[in-house]
């Protein structure tokens, strides 16, 4: 993966969380993954198409999920993940693509994004095809942890 593809997704992610939820939020070194989880996660995908492909994925626990949720109600009380919950923390992610898409253009990249697809699950394991996968390690008030998964790339190109 092009490292100039990571810098709007992560830069648009600190940006919406300090600004939409009021964290502040510090950044860990990025490193290539798979994701496989063996707890309850909660997890927003959404799809990149157009001049470049891929999915940039959020991650987090229930209970980080239902605190950032909170976050986004004016710190309404969010003691589940309930419809609300999940529909206000992929409104979060459909802020965040829509800042990074917003970045691209601006670097004469054009892109458009799917639809944010939401996951809760005890076990999940995932890859995005033959694409790298970074993860940026995001923490807020010492250890509550948001994982960004980003794969992106050039599409084939045609034979």
């Amino acid at each position: 993966m092009n490292v100039t593809y990571l810098n709007p997704v992560i830069g648009a992610a600190t940006y919406v969380l300090r600004e939409v939820c009021g964290m502040e939020i510090q950044t860990d070194s990025p490193y290539l993954t798979q994701m496989a989880y063996e707890e309850t996660v909660f997890i927003v995908m959404i799809g990149i198409t157009g001049e470049l492909h891929g999915q940039v994925i959020l991650s987090m626990k229930e209970s980080v999920a239902c605190d950032v949720a909170s976050r986004m109600m004016m710190g309404m009380p969010v003691p589940e993940l309930n419809d609300m919950a999940r529909s206000a923390i992929a409104e979060l992610m459909n802020m965040t693509m829509g800042n990074a898409v917003t970045a691209f253009f601006n670097m004469g990249i054009k892109l458009d994004i799917t639809p944010p697809t939401l996951f809760v699950s005890n076990t999940l394991s995932m890859n995005v095809g033959n694409a790298k996968m970074i993860c940026m390690p995001i923490t807020y008030e010492g250890d509550n942890l948001i994982e960004l998964h980003i794969a992106i790339k050039e599409p084939d190109k045609k034979k």
